[in-house]
């Protein structure tokens, strides 16, 4: 894995650490983020969508990250496009 660090949460301090890296060899962004509350995690769980059955895959999960780090969500995806991605 070639991971790319974009960045960590301008806030963090010493109370975890919301975190954004791209992977350039297999094309993938990988965040680290707060895991959900109860209730947020069952409704993603319940959220209906077109072509995708309800519920969340034992392989995958929701995560948070604040809305301050968009500018490393944004670098991120530049970075992809810049890799071919």
């Amino acid at each position: 894995m070639a991971l790319r660090f974009i960045g960590i949460d301008p806030d963090t301090g010493q109370q975890g650490s919301p975190t954004v890296w791209v992977d350039e060899i297999k094309g993938e962004f990988v965040l680290q983020g707060w895991m959900p509350d109860e209730e947020l995690d069952a409704e993603c769980a319940a959220f209906e969508v077109p072509g995708h059955a309800p519920g969340i895959p034992p392989n995958e999960g929701v995560i948070r990250i604040p809305l301050r780090m968009a500018p490393m969500l944004r670098k991120a995806c530049d970075v992809a496009e810049q890799a071919g991605f």
